[in-house]
C-alpha cells in the first residue's frame, strides 16, 4: 500500500511540473520545454499554426518564426544554384514613352524640333561625343530628355556587364516636299553621364512625311552595386528647312496620316548580368 502511494504522489508531482515549464539538462526552464544541450529527433516534427491541424510539411522546407505572437509556419527556401565566374541574368525590364490619350499627336510622348529652333552650332561631336559626357551639358547644347523613359534599375554585384537597347521612329513633316538629309543624334545616359551616342539621318526625300526606325545598343561594365538612373536624350544636328518638324517617338504633327503614337512610340530594355556574390535568400511560400 505505501509503495502504490509513493507511486501516485510521485505521478502527480510529474503532472504538476508537466503543466508549468519543464527543463532537460537545466534546473531553471524558461519555457514550456526548455533544452540545454543536443536535441536529437528520430522522426517527425508536427506544427500546429493554429489552424487546428498537425502539419508535417515538405522535404526541404523549413520552420521559420512569423514573430511575437504568431505561430510558426512551414517555408520553402529558395537558393539558386550558382556556378563560380559565371554570369547571370539579375536584372531585366523594358520601359516605354506611350500616350493614348492623344493618339494623332505628339503630347505627352516623345520630343519633337520645329524649325524655329535652330540647330546647335556649339556642339563638336569629336569633343562632346565621348563616354562619360555630363547630360546636363548637352541638353545646355540642344538635346530633349525622353521623359517616358527615365527610369531606375539595380545592380547588386561589383562584376557585372550592363546593357541598353533603345529604338524609336525619327520622322519629318516637309509640307513644302523639299527635304534634305537631317542629321540627328540620340544618347543613352548612366547617372546623367553618356555611356552610349549614335548619329543617324532621314534621307533626303521629296515625301512630305518621310521615317526612319532608329535602334541603338549599348552597354556599361562593372557599375556600383545599388540603384541607377537610365536616362534617352536625343537632338537635331542641322536644320530644316522652314515649315518643317523633326519627331523623336511620336508623329511630327498631328495632321501626319501614315503614323500614329502607338506606331512611333520608343522603348528601351535594360539587361543586367552579374557574377552573383551577396544575395539575399528568397523565402516562398
Amino acid at each position: 500500500m505505501r509503495k502504490i502511494l509513493i507511486f501516485i504522489l510521485g505521478s502527480f508531482t510529474v503532472l504538476l511540473h508537466a503543466q508549468g515549464n519543464i527543463g532537460v539538462a537545466t534546473t531553471s526552464p524558461r519555457a514550456n520545454l526548455d533544452v540545454n544541450g543536443d536535441l536529437n529527433i528520430g522522426k517527425k516534427i508536427f506544427l500546429d499554426n493554429g489552424s487546428g491541424v498537425l502539419l508535417a510539411g515538405n522535404e526541404d522546407q523549413l520552420l521559420v518564426s512569423r514573430g511575437p505572437n504568431n505561430p510558426p509556419t512551414w517555408k520553402t527556401l529558395r537558393i539558386p544554384e550558382y556556378l563560380a565566374g559565371k554570369y547571370y541574368l539579375i536584372f531585366n525590364d523594358s520601359f516605354r514613352d506611350f500616350n493614348t490619350v492623344t493618339p494623332g499627336g505628339t503630347t505627352g510622348q516623345g520630343i519633337s524640333f520645329n524649325n524655329s529652333e535652330t540647330a546647335p552650332t556649339t556642339l563638336v561631336p569629336s569633343t562632346d561625343f565621348v563616354v562619360d559626357t555630363p547630360l546636363s551639358s548637352l541638353t545646355a547644347k540642344g538635346f530633349k530628355t525622353i521623359s517616358g523613359l527615365s527610369k531606375d534599375f539595380t545592380v547588386n554585384s561589383t562584376v557585372s556587364s550592363t546593357y541598353f537597347m533603345f529604338e524609336t521612329v525619327v520622322q519629318q513633316n516637309n509640307a513644302g516636299g523639299n527635304a534634305s538629309n537631317i542629321k540627328f543624334a540620340c544618347g543613352i545616359f548612366v547617372d546623367g553621364l553618356l555611356k552610349s551616342i549614335r548619329l543617324n539621318m532621314l534621307p533626303q526625300s521629296a515625301s512630305n512625311n518621310t521615317f526612319i526606325t532608329h535602334t541603338q545598343i549599348g552597354g556599361v561594365e562593372n557599375m556600383a552595386a545599388g540603384t541607377h538612373t537610365i536616362n534617352v536624350a536625343c537632338a537635331r544636328l542641322t536644320n530644316p528647312f522652314a515649315g518643317l518638324t523633326l519627331g523623336v517617338g511620336s508623329p511630327s504633327y498631328q495632321g501626319t496620316q501614315n503614323t500614329n503614337n502607338f506606331m512611333t512610340q520608343s522603348s528601351l530594355k535594360v539587361d543586367v548580368y552579374e557574377i552573383p556574390q551577396n544575395f539575399s535568400s528568397v523565402i516562398i511560400p
